[in-house]
């Protein structure tokens, strides 16, 4: 089981930053998830909500911005003892931190048609060249899988589930080439994981932070482990965490 570091350490270091990603680093961690988006210059970002205030406590839309204007939002402006500024950063600066990880969940947030899910889908593939074998790309938004399908990627892709659809969403996960459901934790019971297991679709789930849940779902067989707190996983897995 890899553990697997939520929006980079988000209960360690600020989300989605490349001091987040750094800290992964260091801790000795080579898997991680994060979000994506694309601004209106067509520059990919990492960050999970489309607005600025809970993050960097600035009231303004992400799609106002382009990326020449990111510097100004300090995503560490929640962390009172973090010693750097925090600026939202694009995904080719943290595909230069991570290079040598070996399974990088890519989050495709949700777009609003078709054109939009083409346009990130091209934009995407242009950044993950030479990712191939450690990136997946995941998203809730079906319209990312069809557009995934339609270009014949090389990246394997995994649907996300939050809704209480758990056996239709395996029939949905085939019928778009998933190679993975990421499972939120709370639809993960026994059932469900087998379930995933016989129709032959690895499974990340998340977010677990409970060491004795981590255990258990680690005994079930689960491929990935998505954390906010990797540290706390990775003492207690004493650093063996493939």
């Amino acid at each position: 089981m890899k553990i697997i570091g939520h929006r980079g350490a988000r209960g360690e270091a600020p989300e989605n930053t490349l001091g987040g990603f750094q800290y992964l680093h260091d801790l000795g961690l080579r898997a991680v998830e994060f979000d994506v988006r694309q601004l209106k210059d067509n520059a990919l970002i990492i960050m999970h909500d489309d607005q600025f205030s809970r993050t960097t406590g600035q009231n303004k839309s992400l799609y106002e911005c382009t990326s020449c204007e990111l510097d100004q939002y300090n995503q560490s402006f929640h962390w009172a003892n973090w010693p750097t500024h925090e600026a939202t950063p694009l995904l080719s600066e943290t595909l230069n931190i991570i290079q040598d990880f070996d399974h990088i969940e890519v989050e495709v947030k949700a777009v609003k048609d078709m054109r939009e899910a083409e346009n990130i889908v091209e934009t995407l593939h242009l950044h993950l060249a030479g990712f191939e074998q450690s990136a997946v790309i995941t998203s809730f938004d079906t319209k990312i899988h069809h557009t995934l399908n339609q270009r014949n990627t090389p990246f394997k892709h995994g649907l996300l589930i939050e809704e209480n659809i758990q056996y239709k969403a395996i029939d949905q996960a085939l019928e778009l080439g998933c190679a993975q459901i990421g499972w939120m934790d709370q639809l993960a019971n026994d059932k469900i994981i087998q379930a995933t297991q016989q129709a032959n679709l690895d499974i990340s789930i998340w977010t677990v932070n409970d060491i004795k849940r981590a255990q258990y779902l680690k005994d079930l067989g689960i491929q990935g482990l998505i954390t906010d707190f990797p540290q706390r996983m990775l003492h207690h897995f004493k650093l063996d965490h493939t």
